[in-house]
């Protein structure tokens, strides 16, 4: 090689370098962040951050962007970017009931079949509208991370309810046979994360029983509840205390039996009514017990009782076509579904995800669905190489994330035309969801963040307190300047003081997306 041709080689190298090396702000955005990154409390903890301007894809801060992180409910980006790719934001789920048997003045000597397709709420969640409902505090987090959950204002049994006036309708009046529940889709899985864990193809009130406890109008005396849905399904035993006002809420919801709950604890008088959740083990028999109260309460007689294990084979697969279809559900898109998953941080939607992208493609594990997810994460220019997924929702031992790959998903979803659709999921930063909190009202960046978030933590028995495993933040930010930005933000192995502010690294990346906001140029 001559000499020329080694410095124009050179002079070459040295302008690519330029062009794709970090952007340091004059004005101290590094300095400022690096100043939250290397504080005594992070002493034991690593940072993982990469921050990408929309417009050249130029850095404009990197700290650790290809190490892998825990990345948390910062997963569900992954699920349901994949799932939108896969299924479509206008996909809509169907629930079919057939009845097998003959039809004689309106005497059906047989069986009515629901066949559980997936719909993640079946009729629940939604307003007149068919848009679904969200609290920023989901109720399926109640009995782990908060006392300020709350239920949305919607039937959850408005799905069955609509299916039983369907059956009745249809001519059926009375059924001498059974009502079955085919949850076959795809194979029975469990989710991670709180909340409720039990991952079928048939979801009624997110698969619990909400306990609405109000204290009563003296200390002393024994609080009240509601049941949502109220239902014969389950015994709950209540024994909660109303206690002085002031005095702290205290209330654990325990299973202690296939089908028994016991809630126990104490409620300040004037508190606002707590919600407690009872997740059940057995989703079919949970729906199963519920469809036939619907079903009597549209005046279709059922001869079965909600308390046997039904006694009637379920039928082939494929004998369906040959069966009459006397009921079908046809639920919301599925862009309101992402919404209720991104906005909350739902684990069990998330959890499910790929269990349905697996039943799309004729699979039914979710080692299946995670192999098809890899195919449409490679599309969107993400480095699957680089990463690591066991799970939908995050918290698997086998999560694991760079900041550039979550950049490159999000990038990648960015360039498609439901991008919006996608964006407008994500918790709104000071606004919504998982979001609400996480800065003041006052905040400058309130508003011109959105981002989904992860927390996961363990417990340290040793000295008392939290591990916080997991801590990360990623989406898109408008700056001050009126920049577009996307960003990836991790923090692991945090651990917290036993006395501590439990979302206190919530608000600190809520600081960071502050100084990004403020000081970038």
């Amino acid at each position: 090689m001559s000499r020329a041709l080694s410095r124009l080689t050179v002079g070459a190298t040295l302008l690519a370098a330029l062009l794709v090396a970090p952007v340091r702000a004059d004005d101290g955005l590094s300095a400022k962040i690096d100043a939250v990154l290397t504080g005594p409390d992070y002493k034991h903890s690593r940072w993982g951050v990469l921050v990408v301007d929309n417009e050249n894809s130029r850095t404009v801060y990197e700290h650790n962007p290809d190490q892998l992180f825990a990345p948390a409910s910062v997963t569900k980006l992954y699920t349901c970017a994949a799932a939108l790719c896969a299924l479509g934001a206008d996909y809509r789920f169907e629930t079919p009931i057939y009845r097998r048997g003959e039809l004689t003045d309106g005497h059906l000597h047989g069986d009515l079949i629901l066949v559980g397709q997936g719909d993640l709420t079946l009729g629940g969640r939604a307003d007149s509208s068919g848009k679904l409902l969200f609290k920023d505090h989901d109720h399926i987090y109640a009995n782990w991370l908060n006392t300020r959950s709350e239920l949305v204002d919607a039937d959850p049994l408005a799905g069955l309810n609509d299916l039983a006036r369907q059956v009745k309708k249809a001519g059926v009046h009375q059924v001498d046979g059974d009502v079955l529940i085919d949850d076959r889709l795809f194979a029975k899985a469990r989710g991670s994360g709180s909340g409720p864990d039990v991952v079928t193809p048939i979801l009624v009130n997110d698969n619990v029983i909400d306990v609405l406890i109000t204290p009563a109008s003296k200390a002393g005396d024994p609080a009240t509840a509601a049941f949502h849905p109220e239902t014969n399904y389950a015994q709950i035993d209540l024994q909660v205390e109303t206690v002085g006002e002031g005095k702290p809420m205290k209330i654990e919801a325990e299973r202690v039996g296939p089908r028994s709950f016991a809630v126990r604890g104490q409620i300040p008088a004037g508190a606002k009514p707590a919600v407690r959740i009872c997740p059940v083990e057995d989703p079919a028999g949970f729906a199963r017990t519920l469809f036939i109260e619907s079903l009597r309460r549209a005046g279709v007689s059922v001869k079965a009782s909600v308390q046997q294990t039904p006694t009637a084979d379920l039928p082939n697969k494929d004998s369906y076509k040959d069966l009459k279809r006397v009921a079908l559900l046809k639920s919301p898109p599925l862009s309101e579904m992402l919404k209720v998953t991104l906005k909350v941080s739902h684990n069990l939607y998330a959890s499910t995800l790929p269990l349905l992208i697996a039943a799309k493609d004729g699979k039914s594990t979710l080692a299946e669905g995670l192999h098809l997810e890899r195919r449409q994460l490679a599309d969107l220019g993400v480095d699957v190489e680089a990463m690591s997924l066991e799970s939908g929702a995050g918290g698997g031992n086998g999560d694991r994330v760079t900041p550039r790959t979550t950049v490159q998903l999000l990038q990648g979803m960015a360039k498609r035309p439901d991008w919006a659709v996608y964006k407008g999921a994500l918790p709104v930063l000071g606004v919504d969801g998982t979001l609400e909190d996480a800065v003041a009202a006052d905040s400058p960046a309130r508003g011109k963040v959105m981002g989904k978030t992860g927390t996961y933590g363990d417990s340290d028995l040793l000295n008392g307190r939290l591990l916080l495993r997991a801590k990360s933040l990623a989406g898109v930010m408008t700056t001050a300047k009126g920049r577009g930005l996307t960003f990836a933000v991790f923090v692991n192995d945090v651990p917290l003081p036993q006395d501590g502010d439990p979302v206190r690294e919530g608000k600190v990346i809520g600081r960071l997306c502050e100084i990004i906001y403020q000081n970038c140029p």
